[in-house]
């Protein structure tokens, strides 16, 4: 993943229900967390749901899964956990430079149901 992001990549979270202030975090930080993740979860699955572009920015739309290995605040070990997420990156000489993410966790599967995600 490393050679995607340029040396000044900022990740910048918007505010959600496993963050609640929300985060910035450095390319180093965003690195060391994608190991850790490894820890958290499994089977991770990214369905995109609509992609736009103009000049350098790129907008993603997703439905993201994944199967928890241990136990967070509001799912247990071996549940599936669902977001959509939506993510605005800006490249420059075809590396990332910054990426604004916007996620909609799913309380239940019921939720995401409604919502489209599968």
């Amino acid at each position: 993943m490393g050679t995607f992001l340029a040396d000044d990549f900022t990740l910048v979270e918007a505010p959600h229900l496993l963050a609640p202030k929300g985060s910035t975090r450095s390319r180093d930080q965003v690195l060391a967390s994608a190991d850790q993740t490894r820890r958290v979860v499994s089977g991770q699955r990214f369905d995109v749901r609509r992609t736009t572009c103009e000049e350098s920015r790129v907008v993603l739309e997703a439905d993201w899964s994944a199967t928890l290995l241990m136990d967070l605040r509001y799912w247990d070990a071996g549940e599936t956990i669902r977001a959509r997420t939506t993510s605005v990156f800006e490249v420059r000489d075809g590396r990332i430079t910054s990426q604004d993410s916007y996620d909609c966790y799913f309380n239940s599967d019921a939720d995401a149901e409604q919502t489209g995600a599968e």
